[in-house]
């Protein structure tokens, strides 16, 4: 019969695995809510992006632009020990938002007949700084997140987190935004 000095041992040892296991899932999902809120703020930018296509008549496709994106986002994701494919898939879902974002503006601006008074924006030096600072979160919060990507709950819990910071935005569920965001999480669990 174990005595009950073993007996204590063990269920502390079971309580601090569990706990262990707990404290290791918490930041799994709260990153997953982390890279929501950054998702969503790459959306908002992408609405000054829109203001600076309106100004220079610039095409929302922008190929080259786009891969050079994907490269520097695989780049730092093999730097933090992130697989290069999934990293590529997901900033390419978060670029098709964003596009998403940019033609539903300048399709509302043409049909009012003008973009919203502003100052001029410059990709280049206002906003690629930003983008790039944002693409620094997405990989750190990737390698956070990794161990979801394959979970088989991953959408739901991805569906979730979109959902609470809708609700936390108070944001209509329904609504282009928040479809926008769906979009730019797209990206993020791996299909089994």
């Amino acid at each position: 019969m174990p005595s009950l000095d073993s007996i204590l041992r063990l269920s502390f040892a079971a309580l601090a695995l569990g706990a262990s296991a707990f404290s290791h899932a918490a930041p799994v999902a709260g990153s997953v809510d982390a890279l929501v809120a950054t998702s969503a703020e790459r959306l908002k930018i992408g609405e000054q992006v829109a203001l600076a296509k309106w100004d220079s008549k610039r095409s929302v496709e922008d190929l080259p632009r786009e891969a050079v994106v994907i490269t520097k986002a695989t780049e730092a994701g093999a730097a933090a020990q992130l697989d290069g494919n999934w990293v590529a898939a997901f900033f390419r879902a978060q670029i098709e938002a964003n596009k998403e974002v940019q033609y539903a503006q300048l399709a509302a601006w043409h049909r009012t007949g003008a973009a919203p008074a502003h100052q001029p924006i410059d990709l280049a030096r206002d906003i690629r700084p930003r983008l790039d600072l944002l693409q620094s979160q997405f990989i750190q919060q990737l390698a956070t997140a990794a161990p979801l990507r394959t979970a088989g709950d991953c959408s739901a819990q991805v569906a979730k987190a979109v959902e609470n910071y809708a609700i936390d935005h108070t944001l209509n569920l329904d609504s282009a935004r928040v479809a926008m965001l769906d979009r730019a999480m797209a990206g993020f669990c791996v299909s089994n």
